[in-house]
């Protein structure tokens, strides 16, 4: 399964935009507001949990310096990434684009599908006011 974000506009360098969502205590600002509960687990992991959802764990997996921050999940059940592609638009601003990509059964998928959607969606519109 594969979902897109729309892309966001920052008024940041592509610099500044990595450097934030390379630090991932910064997570916690683009959350949307029905999160439960958020917690930083080491340099490169955190732990999150929306009502009525599992808590899931997100670690750093890659970082390839002012383009792209790779998450993906740190156990558990389900395997996933999501990927933040940063494009530089010029010296002062970037744009954002989430990609979160997983192999899921075709019932886990038709379940998951709308909310996930929902989530990125809210990952990246929060961004301008987080970054």
């Amino acid at each position: 399964m594969n979902l897109e974000s729309q892309k966001v506009t920052l008024q940041k360098s592509a610099e500044e935009t990595f450097n934030f969502l390379s630090d991932i205590k910064n997570f916690e600002n683009l959350m949307p507001e029905n999160i439960s509960k958020f917690e930083v687990l080491g340099e490169d992991k955190f732990l999150f949990a929306l009502k009525g959802m599992p808590e899931i764990v997100l670690k750093k997996k890659e970082a390839v310096e002012y383009s792209k921050i790779v998450l993906g999940a740190a156990g558990g059940k389900i395997d996933f990434s999501l990927t933040g592609h940063i494009n530089s638009i010029d010296t002062n601003t970037s744009e954002v684009h989430l990609v979160f990509n997983g192999e899921f059964n075709a019932m886990m998928a038709m379940m998951i599908k709308g909310p996930i959607s929902k989530f990125i969606d809210t990952l990246a519109v929060n961004m301008p006011k987080a970054v």
